[in-house]
């Protein structure tokens, strides 16, 4: 096993974006896969109510040095969205893992974004040779760190959601001034069902009730970089600090941007977190 040294691996072997539907215990999972094969390998993890769309800006500044690999969560995108199944994090963290396997990678760094860190989070528990590294963006650390919405950004109370409602719930998401939210994200909560929408919510909660994201991660002992825009309207940033207790961890603060920086400022996202897979990243042999 080797750690990538960070470099470009060019037009040389890049490859174009490759989506495909993987069934995983007789659901559809909808992954897509950008960058050279042979480069070290990074899975994306989605937020709650979002997608792998939410990524798109970002990852053509991963795929230099980097095979990305994005997944839409049992539930969101154009993954499956069955009523009869669990997501639970730990389940939805085990079909991640398969995905993986599927794919044929052995050690991927992890990136989640809001809930989709608690999703890498799990996953890291779950195989931790699969997982070298972590990196957490705008991830609340606990339930302390919610800031408590006001009643037009609770989430729809009703489905599919008027434009109106969904506009007010996806609003706390940017803090960036001037910054439009893209229409497609606004589809992929209305691509949700009402049960989707709210048991994947309610699945993040219990997990953070069980044990704070420092305290499973300082067990874990991996690397650890986490990514906080400053202005973030749903989780209170200063709560970023509570990681320092994770022996080694990097902690990285975006002033003038809030809860979703990989699509407020990609760049200014994409530089610590190159930096961080720059050391931590495994090359394939």
């Amino acid at each position: 096993m080797t750690v990538s040294d960070g470099g470009s691996y060019g037009n040389g072997g890049a490859a174009a974006t490759e989506s495909s539907t993987l069934s995983l215990d007789g659901d559809d999972v909808y992954v897509c896969q950008d960058g050279p094969r042979d480069a070290p390998a990074l899975l994306l993890i989605h937020g709650s109510a979002s997608s792998t769309r939410s990524w798109d800006p970002l990852v053509p500044m991963l795929t230099g040095s980097h095979r990305v690999i994005r997944i839409d969560l049992l539930g969101h995108g154009r993954s499956a969205k069955p009523a009869d199944r669990s997501y639970a994090l730990p389940a939805q963290a085990r079909r991640a893992g398969v995905a993986l396997d599927r794919l044929g990678v052995e050690h991927a760094v992890v990136v989640g974004h809001s809930s989709g860190g608690v999703v890498a989070t799990s996953l890291a528990e779950q195989r931790p040779d699969l997982v070298p590294a972590l990196a957490l963006v705008n991830t609340g650390p606990s339930l302390d760190a919610l800031i408590a919405p006001d009643s037009a950004a609770t989430g729809p109370s009703q489905w599919p959601p008027a434009d109106e409602q969904l506009r007010r719930f996806a609003s706390t998401g940017f803090s960036r001034a001037g910054y439009q939210i893209p229409e497609e994200l606004l589809d992929d909560v209305r691509g949700m069902t009402s049960h989707t929408f709210t048991a994947t919510t309610r699945a993040t909660r219990s997990y953070l009730e069980q044990r704070a994201l420092p305290d499973r991660l300082t067990v874990l002992g991996k690397p650890l970089l986490v990514v906080f825009g400053e202005d973030d309207h749903r989780w209170r940033s200063s709560s970023a600090s509570d990681y320092r207790a994770v022996p080694g961890a990097t902690v990285e603060l975006l002033p003038g941007l809030g809860h979703s920086p990989l699509l407020e400022d990609p760049p200014r996202t994409a530089t610590p977190l190159l930096a961080f897979t720059a050391i931590h990243a495994v090359r394939v042999d």
